[in-house]
C-alpha cells in the first residue's frame, strides 16, 4: 500500500504497513442463447419498451423485483452574469446554448465574485458549462496581458479518459476563441516532447492529482509563470475523492495553494459533482477553503426507468452445498447481448477487470451465433490497457461504432457519451453516489433512460434489490475522508519540504497533527530542522514516497514471457491475490496463465493459455489491538473503536470450473506476510449473552465467523465503501478482549474513516445486518447472507442461525448509535 516502498527510517517513525489483499472470482452460466436480429431505424424505444423485451418471458419476468419511474422534469433558464466575456456567450451560443440553466448561472456568478463554489447538480445537468463560462472569461481577459501569458487553470479530473475527453469539449466549445484559449492534456501518457509546450504555452492544463503529486508540484520552478497567473482551479468529479484517496489529494491541494501564495497567486476553486451529500462540507474538506454550495438542479431531465434484477437461484452448489446464484457477471453479459440486438447503446458496468473482459466475450460469442458483424460492435473498457487501446474504444464509443461497452468505473467518471440508452450494472456499485453516478451514464442526451441493476450473490446487494426503499428513498452518502491520517499527512510534508523547506506558518495550511509528525520525521532522518525551517534531506524524490491512490509501491508489470510484450499493469498492493504464480489472468478477450510472480523487480511474467477455470487466492488474517480509543457498554459486551495491527498472508488459490464455479483443486502459494496498522471497530459478547442466545461453544465460531462475514457486505451501505475497502476477523475468545470478538477494520494504513463510521452507526448497521441473514431464503447460509468470497478460511464455520440468535441478543441491549446523522436504518428494519 502506501508505504511498501519508503525508506527504512519512515517504517520506523511510523510502523510496519501494508494492504490487505482482494481477489475477484467470477463464475459464469451459459444458459441464454439470443434470438433476436438487430434492429434497424433511427426511432429510440422507450425505457419502459426496452425493459419489457429484456424481460420477455416468464423466467425473465420472474428476475426484477422492484421497477422505480423516475418521472421527467422541466428545466428553468437565467441569464448569464454581465461579466462573462461576450465573446464566450457567443460561442456557448454557437454551441447551440442560448441561455444558461438557473444553476449554471449561479455558479458561474460566485466564481466571478472570487467564492469557491461546488456545483452538485445531476448527471447531464451542464456542470461542465457552469465552471467553464467563468474560466474562459478570465483566460480571454488574460490573453490581451503584456506578457501573452495572462490568466492560466488548472483542470484535475480522477482519471486520465475524463481528463482527454474534457479537453475535445474545451477545444470545440473555445474553437470561436481563436489562440485565446490554449488547452492541453499534461498526464503520463503525454510525449516528452510536447510536455515543455504546455509549461510554457497553455494556459488550461487538463491533468489528475497524480500527475499534480509527482509531476507538476515538485518540478514548480518548471511551472512558475503557470502557477503565478494561476486564476481557477476546477475540480471535476469531486465525489471521488472519498476514503484514503480523497485524504491524499486533500493533502496534494494544500501543497498546490501553498506554491501558489509563493509565487503570488490565490485561485479560485470550482468543483463538480453529479452526486454528494452535504457537498459544500465535503469540499471544504478536501481544499481546506470555505466553499458555496449550488445544489438545486435546473436542468430538464428524460423520463428514467430503473429496474431491480436479481439472477434466479440454479441447480448447482457452492462451498459447503450452499445453493448458488446465476452470477450477475453472466447474466449482465445476457443483457448487454439482448440490448445490442435491439439496436440500443448501452454500457455494462462491473467490479473488476477480469469481469469486463469476461461480459465482453461471453457478449460476443452470444452475438456471433446471430450475426458474424456483431461481434465487433462490443468491447471491453478497464484500467489497465495501454493508452491508445483506450483512446481508440473511447473515440468508437463517441462515434457510435460501439454499441455495447463492458466497463469499470474508468469508465462512469463523466466521459461525454451522450447517446446510451441503458445501463447495465453487474452488482451494486458500493455506494449510492457511484449507483446514480453510473446509472447518469443513459440518457445523457435528454432522451429517456433505462438502468439496471444486476445483483451478485452477496448479502447487501441481495438485500437492496427486495429493499428498493434503501436505494430510492435515502439521499447519496456523506463523503468520508481524514487529512489528517498520519499515514497520509506525513508523505506529504516530506514532499511539501523537498518543493518548499517547511515553517510554522504551514501548520494551520496542513492540519493539527503537523506539529506531533514533525519531531517525528526529523527524528527519523526524513526532515532536518534548521533557521528556515524543515528540509528534505534525501537524494530520492519525497513526492515517490506514496502513491495517492493508495496503491504504493511499484506498479508490477504483466508481460507476456515469450514475447517480452508488456500486456499491462497490477497494482503491487494486489499483486498477491490478482498475479501470483498459477492465477488466470485475462486482458482483452485472451486468457493468461501467470507463471512467474517476481516482487524484487515488480514483474509478473505470463503466457497465453486456456484453463477451463478460474481462480481465487486464499489468505489467513490475524489482529491484535494496539489502543482503544472509545468504548461504549452494550449490555455486558462492549463496542469499541481503536487502532489494530493484521497480519496477513496469501496462502494458496483455488481453481474453480468456469461454468458452474466447482472447486476443481486447491495449491498451496509461498508469499511473504504483510502487516497494516489500521483503525478497526469491534465488539465483544459475554457468556449470560451466549446463554440467553442459546449459542455453544460447538457452534460459537460459526455464529461470529457469519455475523463478521454479513456485517462486511452490508457495511457499504453506511459508509462510502466497498467491501473490498474492508475487512474482519472474528474469533471465539481473542486474546487482547478474552471475550468471544468481531472485528471489522479499514483496509489502508492508518484507516479510511469506514471503521469509524461504522461504530457510529453500528445499531443500524448491525440491525441491517440480522435482517439480511434472517430473511434470505436459504436454509444453512449461502453467499447471498453469509458466505463471504474473499474468505481465506474458505467459508467454514459458519452457522447461519446461531448468528441471527447472536445478533438478537446483542441488539436488545443496544443504546443508541454513538453519533452521526442517521443512515437507513429504517430501510432495514
Amino acid at each position: 500500500m502506501a508505504f511498501n516502498h519508503l525508506p527504512a527510517a519512515m517504517h520506523d517513525a511510523l510502523g510496519p504497513l501494508s494492504v490487505m489483499p482482494v481477489t475477484h472470482s467470477v463464475p459464469m452460466a451459459k444458459n441464454h442463447r439470443p434470438s433476436r436480429p438487430p434492429e434497424n431505424g433511427s426511432s429510440r424505444p422507450s425505457p419502459a419498451v426496452v425493459l419489457d423485451r429484456l424481460a420477455a418471458g416468464a423466467s425473465r419476468a420472474a428476475r426484477i423485483t422492484h421497477t422505480e419511474h423516475l418521472p421527467p422534469r422541466a428545466g428553468s433558464h437565467a441569464a448569464w452574469p454581465d461579466r462573462i466575456r461576450p465573446e464566450v456567450v457567443a460561442a456557448i451560443g454557437r454551441a447551440g446554448i442560448d441561455h444558461p440553466w438557473t444553476h449554471q448561472a449561479t455558479a458561474a456568478e460566485h466564481a466571478l465574485d472570487g467564492e469557491s463554489v461546488v456545483i452538485a447538480t445531476g448527471t447531464a445537468s451542464g456542470k461542465s458549462l457552469a465552471y467553464l463560462a467563468p474560466v474562459l472569461s478570465a483566460l480571454l481577459d488574460g490573453s490581451q496581458a503584456p506578457n501573452g501569458r495572462g490568466a492560466t487553470a488548472l483542470y484535475l479530473a480522477p482519471t486520465k479518459a475524463l481528463a482527454a475527453d474534457q479537453r475535445r469539449s474545451v477545444k470545440a466549445l473555445a474553437a470561436p476563441l481563436g489562440t485565446a484559449v490554449r488547452p492541453a492534456v499534461y498526464d503520463g501518457d503525454t510525449p516528452v516532447e510536447e510536455r515543455e509546450w504546455v509549461r510554457q504555452y497553455a494556459n488550461y492544463v487538463l491533468t489528475n492529482p497524480d500527475m499534480l503529486h509527482r509531476g507538476i508540484l515538485p518540478s514548480h520552478p518548471r511551472w512558475a509563470s503557470f502557477l503565478r497567473a494561476l486564476r481557477f482551479v476546477v475540480i471535476d468529479e469531486c465525489h471521488t475523492y472519498r476514503g484514503v484517496f480523497g485524504s491524499h489529494v486533500a493533502q496534494v491541494l494544500r501543497r498546490l495553494r501553498r506554491l501558489c501564495a509563493r509565487y503570488g497567486s490565490d485561485p479560485v476553486f470550482l468543483l463538480a459533482s453529479a452526486t454528494a451529500a452535504q457537498p459544500s462540507v465535503a469540499a471544504t474538506s478536501l481544499t481546506g477553503l470555505p466553499v458555496r454550495e449550488v445544489a438545486d438542479d435546473a436542468s430538464p431531465r428524460g423520463e428514467t426507468v430503473f429496474a431491480l434484477w436479481e439472477p434466479p437461484l440454479t441447480e448447482l452448489h457452492g462451498e459447503r452445498g450452499a445453493p448458488v446464484r446465476r452470477t450477475a457477471t453472466a447474466e449482465a453479459a445476457d443483457l448487454l447481448t439482448d440490448l445490442t440486438l435491439q439496436g440500443v447503446r448501452s454500457v455494462a458496468f462491473v467490479r473488476s477487470r477480469r469481469a469486463a473482459e469476461l461480459v465482453s466475450v461471453i457478449a460476443k460469442e452470444r452475438l456471433a451465433e446471430v450475426d458474424q458483424s456483431l461481434p465487433g460492435r462490443v468491447a471491453a473498457y478497464r484500467g489497465g490497457y495501454l493508452p491508445e487501446e483506450r483512446r481508440a474504444l473511447e473515440q468508437a464509443l463517441h462515434t457510435g461504432d460501439l454499441l455495447g461497452l463492458a466497463a469499470t468505473t474508468a469508465l462512469e467518471l463523466g466521459i461525454d457519451v451522450s447517446g446510451l440508452d441503458a445501463v447495465v450494472m453487474a452488482g451494486y456499485p458500493g455506494t449510492r453516489a457511484s449507483l446514480w453516478q453510473q446509472a447518469g451514464r443513459a440518457g445523457r442526451a435528454g432522451q429517456g433512460a433505462l438502468a439496471v441493476l444486476v445483483a451478485r450473490d452477496d448479502p447487501l446487494d441481495t438485500f437492496l434489490v427486495h429493499h428498493p426503499e434503501a436505494l430510492f428513498q435515502q439521499p447519496v452518502e456523506s463523503t468520508v475522508l481524514d487529512p489528517d491520517n498520519p499515514y497520509v499527512l506525513a508523505p506529504h510534508l516530506c514532499a511539501a519540504a523537498a518543493e518548499l523547506p517547511l515553517t510554522e506558518a504551514d501548520v494551520e495550511l496542513f492540519g493539527p497533527a503537523v506539529p506531533e509528525l514533525l519531531p517525528r520525521l526529523e527524528a527519523s532522518g526524513l526532515l532536518r530542522r534548521r533557521a528556515t525551517g524543515w528540509h528534505w534531506t534525501r537524494r530520492e524524490r519525497a513526492a515517490d514516497l506514496t502513491g495517492i491512490r493508495g496503491e504504493g509501491g511499484h506498479p508490477v508489470q504483466i508481460v507476456e514471457e515469450g514475447t517480452g510484450r508488456l500486456l499491462g499493469t497490477v497494482d503491487e498492493s494486489a499483486a498477491h491475490t490478482a498475479v501470483h504464480q498459477g492465477a488466470v489472468h485475462l486482458h482483452q478477450g485472451r486468457t493468461y496463465l501467470v507463471r512467474k510472480l517476481d516482487l524484487r523487480d515488480s514483474v509478473a511474467l505470463v503466457e497465453e493459455a486456456v484453463p477451463p477455470y478460474s481462480t481465487t487466492a486464499r489468505d489467513t488474517t490475524a489482529i491484535a489491538v494496539l489502543e482503544t480509543d472509545t468504548a461504549i457498554p452494550w449490555g455486558d459486551g462492549r463496542l469499541c473503536f481503536g487502532s489494530v495491527e493484521v497480519t496477513n498472508q496469501v496462502v494458496s488459490f483455488l481453481r474453480r470450473r468456469l461454468i458452474t464455479g466447482e472447486v476443481l483443486g486447491e495449491t498451496k502459494l509461498d508469499l511473504p506476510p504483510r502487516t497494516l496498522r489500521t483503525r478497526a471497530v469491534w465488539w465483544t459478547v459475554t457468556e449470560n449473552q451466549l446463554d440467553a442466545a442459546r449459542i455453544g461453544p460447538e457452534i460459537l465460531g460459526g455464529a461470529l465467523h457469519a455475523a463478521e462475514h454479513a456485517s462486511i457486505g452490508m457495511l457499504p451501505l453506511f459508509a462510502t465503501c466497498d467491501r473490498w475497502d474492508i475487512g474482519g476477523v472474528s474469533v471465539p475468545l481473542h486474546p487482547d478482549t478474552l471475550l468471544p470478538t468481531v472485528f471489522v477494520y479499514d483496509g489502508h494504513p492508518g484507516g479510511a474513516g469506514f471503521a469509524e463510521r461504522a461504530f457510529r452507526t453500528a445499531r443500524a448497521w448491525l440491525t441491517a445486518t440480522r435482517q439480511a441473514i434472517a430473511s434470505c431464503e436459504c436454509e444453512a447460509g449461502c453467499p447471498s447472507c453469509i458466505q463471504s468470497p474473499k474468505c481465506g478460511n474458505g467459508n467454514e464455520p459458519l452457522h447461519k442461525r446461531g448468528a441471527v440468535r447472536l445478533l438478537t441478543e446483542l441488539l436488545a441491549t443496544a443504546p443508541p448509535d454513538p453519533g452521526e446523522e442517521p443512515q437507513p436504518s429504517d430501510a432495514a428494519g
